[in-house]
């Protein structure tokens, strides 16, 4: 597979290998391993990143090369870099402060498996009871002829590269943002357009998260209920969205929250019945309404849903307890319905100002003053 960030991991490798840089690739499944995962480099701030599985590989890389087994040292004999080590260092990348231990610990092997199923070398070794790491070795040393090459220090330089176009996209990113934000036209076509373009199913699941939810908190902020514990003491109240946690973090909790009136929303990307029925059983079967990444009708999606779980579960009132806990399904043309409905309240500048305060808290990004 090719793609624009392609000619750059094959640039580093020619500044390293020269005339060997193209057969070392070839060989190599780590390196096409980098290639698939930076295919997102140069397509924007909009999609999918991929910094988790880059960086588990990249810290195990990095101790490697610090402790000196690039040179002459015997790997073999190391016992291993910490856990709480290598997850310190990822936190310190760019983009990597509120990652978790998954890449690390699973999730890296697992797809670098799927995707190179006839490698017999996992990437990641792990022992569980120490709980030390390390990288595969027999990953890292590609044999040409009678040398042997070591792709360490070139892993290295290709994810930093990586990064900085990453970085680089996100800041043109939030300028833009910003600038849309400062235009006196509340109406801007412009900055319509451009929210509007980051409600697309090919668009990063972070941002995605972060873009529904600013929609969703000044579509409700006008609307009102009345409650009380009697009659003679009735509240009224504006309804208020709350974001209750990372973005896409897996950490099984619910995305947003709205109060007073308690109602939960998760926003996905899936249309795997199973992923909603765990949501649903998380919180107790509590009705949910699902945000999804999706041009699906609506109806559509509901009997995908219902229809995926008939095939699994035979009993009818089972599937039906459960559908019956989705309490609405808000799919990407609803979104956009919704989106318009504040622009024309006059709420334009509010979302573009959530969206540039989300993505900063989310990407871990801070201003240059």
């Amino acid at each position: 597979m090719e793609h624009a960030f392609t000619q750059n991991i094959k640039d580093i490798l020619a500044k390293h290998f020269n005339k060997q840089a193209d057969e070392l690739y070839i060989q190599s499944p780590l390196l096409q391993y980098l290639n698939v995962k930076t295919k997102s480099a140069q397509r924007g701030s909009k999609s999918r990143s991929s910094f988790a599985n880059l960086y588990a590989i990249y810290v195990l890389v990095e101790d490697y090369i610090k402790k000196g087994f690039l040179k002459s040292k015997d790997y073999s004999k190391y016992d291993g870099a910490q856990f709480t080590v290598l997850l310190k260092r990822t936190r310190e990348l760019p983009f990597g402060a509120k990652l978790q231990n998954h890449a690390l610990n699973s999730r890296m092997n697992e797809e670098f498996k799927s995707l190179f199923h006839e490698c017999e070398f996992a990437p990641i070794i792990r022992d569980p009871q120490t709980n030390r790491y390390w990288v595969n070795e027999n990953l890292l040393k590609i044999k040409i002829g009678k040398k042997s090459y070591n792709i360490a220090q070139a892993i290295i330089d290709i994810i930093d590269e990586y990064i900085q176009v990453k970085s680089d996209s996100f800041q043109r990113f939030i300028k833009q943002c910003q600038e849309l934000e400062n235009l006196e036209n509340n109406e801007n076509v412009e900055s319509k357009s451009f929210i509007a373009g980051l409600l697309a199913p090919n668009v990063d699941a972070r941002l995605f998260e972060i873009v529904s939810f600013s929609i969703l908190k000044y579509y409700y902020k006008d609307e009102k209920i009345y409650w009380g514990y009697s009659l003679e003491e009735i509240n009224e109240d504006f309804l208020k969205l709350y974001k209750t946690g990372r973005t896409n973090a897996n950490d099984g909790g619910i995305d947003f929250v709205m109060k007073p009136l308690g109602r939960f929303f998760q926003v996905t990307e899936t249309l795997d019945f199973k992923k909603y029925f765990l949501d649903i059983d998380k919180i107790e079967r509590y009705p949910i309404t699902f945000v999804v990444k999706t041009e699906d009708n609506e109806d559509d999606l509901r009997k995908k849903l219902e229809d995926g779980a008939k095939k699994t579960y035979s009993i009818e009132a089972i599937v039906k307890k459960y559908m019956d806990c989705i309490e609405e399904l808000i799919n990407i043309p609803k979104l956009k319905t919704i989106f318009e409905t504040v622009c024309q309240q006059g709420g334009l500048n509010n979302i573009l100002g959530e969206i540039i305060l989300q993505s900063k808290v989310e990407f871990n990004y801070e201003d240059d003053d």
